[in-house]
């Protein structure tokens, strides 16, 4: 995360997700850890191969985890990331 997101970055989350969304690179990396701290165990998860257009990419997630108070689920999500001079500058999550 230090090497390649920007500082700002904002970071899009739906408002259904147990996390909010974020801006800037600290708040954002509060954002990653909260989650993690969530996840009670995993059980195994993939990513795609990006798909790229212009200075966008996704990815499509998919996370098999124990999450704290909710149990075993499989978590299915596409990323998508705005890259600028090199850096990651904005993410969007959809689920």
């Amino acid at each position: 995360m230090e090497e390649r997101y920007a500082d700002p970055i904002v970071s899009n989350e739906p408002a259904s997700s147990l996390v909010k969304s974020a801006s800037g690179k600290r708040a954002v990396g509060e954002k990653g850890a909260q989650f993690a701290s969530m996840v009670e165990q995993r059980h195994g998860g993939s990513f795609s191969d990006p798909i790229v257009a212009g200075r966008y990419f996704s990815v499509v997630m998919v996370l098999d985890a124990t999450i704290k108070g909710m149990g075993r689920m499989t978590l299915e999500e596409i990323c998508v990331y705005e890259v600028k001079e090199g850096r990651i500058v904005f993410e969007q999550f959809f689920f």
